[in-house]
């Protein structure tokens, strides 16, 4: 008889799980970067505004984008996840629940991103 293996296989609420957790230590990352580059202000004003001066470009604000998206997501899973155990119904919801939350952060991710890499879009292309 063949091995199957351990690896869990639960579909798209597998992966939700996953990307909870990557979003979580995403974010934990960059507070940790935040509190790091906010206390460089006390040890050398210079040294500081360097830092926030490299701050100002495509690639940074492209990663400001997947900061936001990984907040909205984390926050509207951490709900869902909620639902799912305090509520009565939640366990059998919890695929529906998903794709919810899926389509919020769609439509809330959409145009923000349009609008949070506007500045970048326009300083690259040219205004439009």
């Amino acid at each position: 008889m063949a091995s199957t293996g351990t690896l869990y296989r639960g579909g798209v609420s597998m992966w939700s799980w996953v990307a909870h957790r990557i979003t979580g230590v995403a974010v934990l990352f960059f507070l940790y970067v935040h509190v790091l580059d906010t206390a460089l202000i006390r040890v050398s004003p210079d040294a500081y505004d360097t830092i926030i001066a490299s701050y100002k470009t495509p690639l940074v604000n492209l990663m400001e984008v997947g900061l936001v998206g990984a907040v909205l997501f984390h926050a509207l899973n951490g709900l869902r996840v909620m639902a799912v155990d305090f509520w009565e119904r939640g366990p059998r919801l919890q695929k529906q629940m998903l794709w919810v939350i899926v389509g919020i952060w769609l439509l809330v991710m959409v145009p923000g991103t349009f609008y949070m890499m506007k500045h970048t879009i326009e300083s690259l292309f040219g205004a439009a």
